[in-house]
């Protein structure tokens, strides 16, 4: 009598999740408040603290990490006041040249930590939260992915870079322009984000945009 041998079906292992793709969140927060009289904007009081930990709170709480921050004027006192733990800190020593430098230093602090995407939010917009940011988060499709929150159809803060689109932007921001050159050259590719029924897009330039800092 021969044997016979059953065979046993392969057992098939659960895939793996997913991991999320890493986007960090990019602080732009150097600028010298030169129409406020010389007072770091990073350093502006806003609810009993410095303003930038205000706009490093709403990048975590959006769902970025990490959250890098560049650092300009005064950046030894920031760093001394504000709490930015948990941060990957840049100072920018040609800041006063405009945002277009700490893009540039910012984006460069960002090589080799495996983000696919840079969320840069402005220090200086205290109106826009948590809300607004995840939204634009959510626009993430790929390394390609070029996004920005809009209000009432203009574009604005935050914008979300793939990383595939760091090189350009880096070679290309000069000046106060940022990231602007980029966008316009780019501007079918960009997706807009409402956020004007979350969020307001004002800034603090002049002493009279002091009275929103409450």
């Amino acid at each position: 009598m021969s044997a016979h041998t059953t065979a046993s079906s392969p057992s098939v292992a659960p895939a793996a999740p997913t991991a999320p793709p890493v986007i960090a969140g990019l602080l732009l927060a150097a600028g010298g408040g030169r129409r406020l009289g010389g007072r770091p904007k990073a350093l502006l009081p806003y609810r009993g603290r410095p303003l930038v930990e205000n706009a490093v709170r709403v990048l975590r709480e959006a769902g970025c990490g990490p959250v890098h921050v560049v650092l300009g004027a005064s950046a030894a006192e920031v760093r001394e006041r504000a709490d930015l733990s948990g941060c990957v800190v840049s100072d920018n020593p040609d800041w006063a040249e405009g945002m277009g430098s700490s893009l540039r230093v910012g984006l460069a602090s960002l090589a080799g930590t495996g983000a696919r995407a840079a969320l840069v939010s402005l220090v200086d917009q205290p109106g826009i939260g948590p809300a607004a940011v995840a939204r634009v988060l959510g626009a993430y499709r790929s390394p390609a992915s070029l996004a920005a929150a809009a209000y009432d159809g203009e574009r604005g803060h935050p914008v979300l870079f793939g990383a595939d689109r760091w090189a350009d932007i880096a070679a290309t921001a000069t000046g106060d322009k940022g990231a602007r050159v980029h966008l316009s050259a780019h501007a079918s590719e960009l997706t807009l984000v409402e956020c004007g029924d979350v969020a307001e897009a004002f800034d603090i330039d002049t002493p009279p945009d002091l009275a929103r800092l409450v």
